[in-house]
């Protein structure tokens, strides 16, 4: 059986560029399950190391991009305190590509139009390895944490707690 060719996306050029190693990891999209819990379950990998990217305005600083695990939700509190923000609220849809270039289910912290404020959970350390959106429905980026941590200048703190 032929290996499938994998575009590369921009994030994914991005780290060729910075030399940071990283797989590419395809996954079935199911248009109508975007949640982590469907692609951790496509790719037969722990529901604590798929990662998804959500993007909050902050009434003070503007945008920030939070990373955390598919089984998570952001601490809305939490996020203000750690961005400098007296409140944070999720950033609407709509908003969505005209603000990062990307579309739900297809956002990845590495890439986006500008660069903003990140902030990884602090999970994400202790793994060797996690699974962040490569830009597009369908594909996952495999990384490593500390390599990802460096290159989006991200801040590592508990910014999630796990969803009921």
């Amino acid at each position: 059986m032929a290996k499938q060719k994998i575009d590369k996306t921009n994030a994914a050029r991005l780290l060729d560029r910075a030399k940071i190693a990283y797989d590419l990891i395809p996954y079935e999209v199911d248009e109508n399950n975007l949640a982590a819990t469907h692609v951790a379950e496509q790719l037969g990998e722990d529901i604590e190391t798929v990662f998804k990217t959500l993007i909050l305005e902050g009434d003070r600083n503007g945008f920030l991009v939070c990373v955390v695990p598919g089984n998570h939700e952001v601490d809305l509190k939490a996020a203000a305190r750690v961005s400098g923000n007296k409140k944070v609220e999720m950033l609407p849809m709509k908003e969505l590509l005209p603000t990062t270039g990307y579309i739900r289910g297809g956002c990845s912290p590495i890439g986006m139009k500008k660069r903003f404020p990140t902030y990884i959970h602090s999970s994400a350390l202790e793994h060797r390895a996690i699974y962040i959106s490569a830009g597009v429905r369908g594909l996952q980026i495999r990384i490593s944490p500390t390599d990802l941590v460096k290159y989006v200048s991200a801040e590592v703190a508990n910014i999630s707690h796990e969803m009921e």
